[in-house]
This record gives C-alpha cells, structure tokens and sequence, in this order.
C-alpha cells in the first residue's frame, strides 16, 4: 500500500500501481468524468502512470490552467497527425501549448499550405477525435529514438534528441501517430469536441534567424462546441478593444517610423490623460510621505556595471553612446533605481531620517527585438511611475503593508477589481539569474511572505519569476473580458544598497545598510493606459475622460450661448468643448458617441430662452433637461462618488 495526499491534506491508502484515474473514481465518478490531467510530486504524469510510491498527488480539470495545458498540448498532437496525414513528407519539429491555445512548427519540405486550408485540417483533426485514441507514453533509449527519425529524415528531431540523456526519452503514440514528447496529456483524444486553427506565420528554427524558416500554425480548442464560440465571440470583442485601434479612434497617441518603433508619441488628449493619471498618484503618493525627484535619461556604463543591470539587461539595452573622451560611454537608462540610489547616498542619513521615499515618474529605454513590440504594451521607450523606499530591516514590514494600500487604492479608483497576487521568487537551481547573497534572498522572500499572508490576499508562490536583485510581488489582474495583465510590482532589495555601499547611522552610532522597496503600482505608463483601454472599451471612468462633455449647437445662431455653457462648465472644473461645425445634429451625436464623450448637452432656441440644455448620455441616449447648474452639480456628483480618498 502507498500513501496519496490530496491538496486539502487529506492522504488516501492506495495499492501500488494506481493511477490517477483510479484516484478520481475512488473520490467521485463526477470527479473521474471531468479529470483531464494530474501531476505528482510536482511532476506532470498521465491519468494512467501508475504511482507505485507515496506522494502529493494534484487531479486537474478543464477548469485549471495546468488542465488547459494539457488539452491544448494533446490537441498539437492530433493537428501534427492531421498534417502529416494530409501532406506526407513534412517534417515536425516542436509543437508546445501556449497562453491560449497551441502551436506548431512545421517544414512543410515542398508542400505549401494558406489560412484557406485550415478548415480542412480542422475537419481531419476532428475526425481523429472522434475516434477516441488513448494517449500512450513509452520510453525509448536514445538509439532507437535517432533512428525513428532518421528514417523519417527528419533532422529536427534528431538534433532534439542528441541533446537529451539516454534514459530520459520518452515517445507518445496515439491511433497511428508518434511524436517525441515528455508528456501531460488527457486521457483520449475524444475530449476534443471543437478546434479552431487560428493562424499560419513564419518562425525560425530554435528562434535563429541563420536557422531554416519553419511554418508555424496556431490554433485552440475546447471540449465543447458552445465554449469554442463564446471564445471567438470574446476575440471579436477583443479586436474592437484593441489599444491600438481605440487609442486612434480617440487621438490619445500615435507612431512614427521616422521617430522609431516602439517609441510612442503622445498626442494632445493622451498627453492630458496621462498627466491626470501622474497627478492622480502625486496627491496619494504626497500622502504617503513620498518625494518626487527627477533623474538624467542616461547615465555612465559603470553606474548600471554597479547595480548589474548591465550584466543582466545589457543585450536588450541600446547601445552605449559614446563621447569624444576616450573611454567614456553612457547608456540609455534601462532602470530608475540606481540613479535613486545615487540620490539617496548624496547624503549621510540617520535611523530617525527612514524611511525615505523617492518617487518619479522616470522615462527608461530597453531595446526590445523589433518582432515583439506591440502598441503601448511592449515598447523600448517608457515611463515608470517608479519610487524605491530606503528603509531600516525593522521598518520593512510597515512599509511594504503600505505599498500595497497604495496599490490596491489605484486599482479601486480605476475599476480593477478582479486580481490575484503573485510572489515570484528566485530558482534556487539557477542561481546564476541572480545577484546577491542566497541569505539575504531567504530573508527578502520571508518578508514578503509575511506582508500578503497578514493582508489577507490571495496569493500564489511562482518560483523562477523573481527580479534579478530581490524576490518580488506581482498583481496579476483580470480585465473586462477575462484577460490577466500583470499590473502593478513591489520588490524587496537587500542587494543594491549592498552594491552602492548604502548606510545610515543606527541608534548604536554604528553604520548599518538599508533596506530597499522598488515600487510601481501602474507599472508603466504605456502599458497602463493600453490595459485600461482595452478594459473600459476606452469608456474611461468619468475623472480621468480626456473631454467629459460636448456641447452641440442645433445653428450658428447658437453659438454664443454654447459658449456661455462651455464657460459656466469650466467654471465648475468640467472639461468640454463645444461643437459648432455646420453638420446636421444627427452627425454631430453620432460622432460625439464614436468618442465615447460621456455626455452631450445640445442646445438650441428653447435651451437659450429657458437658460437650459438638453442632456444625453453616452450609449444611453436623453436623460431630460435642467439647467446649467443642475447638469454641474450631476457631474461632480457622479465623480465625487466614484472617487475613493486614500488613507494613510
């Protein structure tokens, strides 16, 4: 007998040889019916691995990410079959799930295939389906391996596994088909019940370019029809979202390739909203103590050689500039806190001077590949709503509780209301990604461990998506349409004030370093607006919307009373503009709606008699008429409501 543990810590005794199905049926045939995939121990195993020792066993369904994952790899597998079934010949090569759905890429080796032969091989795939092939993984030694795919002559493969050990290969088979595979998969291919191949682009082997061109085909797939249209209705909804479009749509931003890619220009109304976002955090940030400073868009190399950020982002920062001293190179600035901490040893400090806390919203360049800029979300130019806190290791606690007030107040404000948190800490298998004394990592770790588990958050540990210098917490939030973004950082750092010969003076007149909190509840500007677009569909709450009210003259004739509105709303701080074009009242709304201005006030002969407007709501149409007072006291209202004070 074998001992299970199940997640809630409960351990079944099983007879060696049980697999992960028969776990399932012994708890429920409801939960036997739906378990797609398991792991044990912290490894992915088939529902049908026998487990012959005891161990934690974790039982996945669609539901879980780690079920999905497994779906969308078993669903490559049945798409290579379909390929290779339809066009003998090609040549297979990696073929992994992704965020949402899978891929593979393939050497078509003289066959062609465009987006118009997809349906077809959706038909072949599902065909497969339903003949409800087991998933079966068996190991192979290397020999034979090399010599399977050498017969096929596929050189892909065989470059795979000559760099793989001997005893490690395994292979999974299903109907007819083979592929070189470490496994996770569902039961059987009929859990497949709706597929849709997505997409063809080109990719290169291993990501090289010097590598053959390979063609790559996207796709998903669910196990029920009605969950494959209500995804494609989601995408349909994504693209009218897209930043990209809206951001044009509304004139927020644009960009040039004289100027550069990824490097956006910001124009009149994007420059406004970003500067009621900057001030937004300034009042709350003020409250919380911090200061704002201001650092150079450059900086010499051996600053970032110091922080080591050189080290770690030298090949995707630009290159250094050189100057005509010799010797002498700067370097586009990849990172806020070194310049921080230079502004912070410009002076000695006391243990009663901490904490202090330097905030700015400081512009960085990173040279991201061409290939992976995206609109505002991946950019090489942007701006960090970045502060780092120096305090002492007793004040870190507090100080970290209060980061996450101030994040959580930003999301509140902003209409983020679905996240989760995540503390991402180092891989201690590869210590190499990191800088700093593992000691002090465990310390850091342990710190922020403490802060989520006493705030009350839901988090999850990622092991391996730590920052380079210090363990962090990430909020992962989930937008409108289900999306998670990953918005908003806090990071504890033992080891920069290390690397800057940091101090201040303790109680014991003794000099002591500081501990350092990087802080970014936007994350960065660009990124943030793109996510909040695609969020509200670009319907901004009403405090931060660009212009809040239009004002529609039915003539020219009344136009001199459009004005003395506009001048009574901007005497109550309300942001207007009045359209007097000589377009019908019709275009106007129209038009004033595709801006998604929040509301329209027309005014005609009746209106200037009764010194009233006439009141429309964006995508709600007439909400009646009142003066202009009434309409003033309405829109404070509404925003004075919506608005939530931070407290310290």
């Amino acid at each position: 007998m074998i001992g299970i543990t199940l997640p809630d810590g409960s351990v079944k005794q099983v007879e060696a040889g049980t697999t992960p199905m028969d776990v399932a049926k012994s708890i429920s045939e409801g939960l036997a019916r739906n378990v797609i995939s398991a792991s044990f121990n912290n490894e992915k195993v088939e529902t049908s691995t026998p487990l012959n020792t005891d161990g934690s066993l974790v039982l996945y369904t669609w539901r879980d990410d780690a079920g999905k994952e497994a779906f969308w790899h078993s669903t490559s597998h049945i798409m290579a079959q379909a390929l290779e079934e339809m066009y003998p010949g090609i040549k297979l090569t990696i073929g992994p799930p992704i965020e949402h759905g899978f891929y593979y890429d393939i050497d078509l080796n003289g066959h062609t295939i465009s987006e118009k032969d997809l349906p077809a091989v959706e038909n072949k795939m599902l065909e497969i389906a339903r003949g409800k092939h087991d998933f079966k993984m068996r190991s192979v030694s290397k020999e034979e391996a090399l010599q399977f795919y050498r017969d096929q002559e596929n050189e892909y493969k065989v470059e795979l596994i000559e760099n793989l050990e001997d005893g490690t290969i395994t292979f999974c088979d299903h109907d007819t088909f083979t592929d070189l595979c470490r496994g996770g998969h569902i039961p059987n291919t009929g859990i497949v019940k709706a597929v849709k191949l997505m997409s063809i682009a080109g990719a290169y082997w291993r990501g090289d370019e010097n590598n053959p061109q390979l063609t790559r085909v996207y796709g998903i797939s669910f196990p029920k029809q009605k969950e494959l249209k209500e995804y494609l209705e989601l995408l349909e909804e994504a693209k009218k979202r897209d930043h990209r479009k809206l951001g044009k749509e509304l004139d927020l931003f644009t960009f040039s390739q004289k100027v550069g890619q990824g490097l956006p220009l910001w124009l009149p109304k994007g420059a406004a909203l970003r500067e009621r976002l900057e001030n937004f955090l300034k009042k709350a940030q003020k409250k919380a103590g911090y200061e704002m400073v201001v650092s150079p868009h450059i900086g010499q190399k051996e600053l970032y050689v110091t922080s080591g950020h050189y080290a770690k982002y030298g090949e995707d920062s630009f290159q250094p500039i050189k100057t005509p001293n010799e010797d002498e190179e700067f370097l586009l600035k990849p990172m806020n806190c070194p310049h921080h901490c230079e502004i912070y040893k410009s002076k000695p400090w006391s243990y009663k001077d901490l904490p202090k806390r330097f905030a700015e919203f400081g512009t960085v360049y990173r040279y991201e590949q061409s290939g992976e800029l995206h609109g505002l979300t991946r950019v090489r130019g942007f701006t960090q709503d970045d502060a780092h806190i120096f305090c002492t290791p007793d004040q870190l606690d507090e100080e970290f509780k209060k980061v996450i007030d101030l994040v959580l107040y930003v999301f509140g404000s902003l209409g983020f209301e679905d996240f989760t948190t995540q503390v991402s800490l180092r891989d201690p298998e590869k210590p190499e990604k990191y800088i700093g004394d593992p000691e002090v990592w465990e310390k850091a770790e342990q710190a922020i461990v403490s802060a989520v588990t006493d705030k009350g958050l839901d988090f999850v540990i990622e092991t391996g998506e730590a920052a380079f210098y210090g363990p962090k917490l990430d909020f992962m939030v989930r937008d409108a349409l289900g999306r998670s973004w990953q918005l908003g950082t806090i990071q504890v750092d033992y080891t920069l004030p290390e690397r800057f010969e940091l101090t201040y003076k303790g109680s014991d007149n003794e000099l002591h370093q500081p501990v350092m909190i990087h802080r970014a509840p936007f994350g960065s500007m660009e990124r943030f607006v793109a996510i909040l677009l695609e969020h509200t569909g670009g319907n901004f709450p009403l405090w931060l919307m660009p212009e809040q009210v239009s004002i529609l003259s039915l003539s020219e004739k009344y136009e001199n009373y459009a004005q003395k509105v506009l001048n009574l709303l901007e005497n109550n701080e309300i942001r207007a503009l009045v359209d007097n074009r000589n377009e019908t009242i019709g275009k106007k709304i129209r038009e004033a709606e595709m801006s998604k201005i929040p509301y329209m006030l027309i005014v005609g002969e009746q209106e200037e008699n009764d010194g009233t407007v006439s009141v429309r709501k964006h995508s709600e149409g007439d909400i009646g008429t009142m003066s202009v007072e009434e309409f003033s006291e309405m829109i404070n209202s509404e925003i004075e409501k919506n608005s939530v004070e931070f407290n310290v």
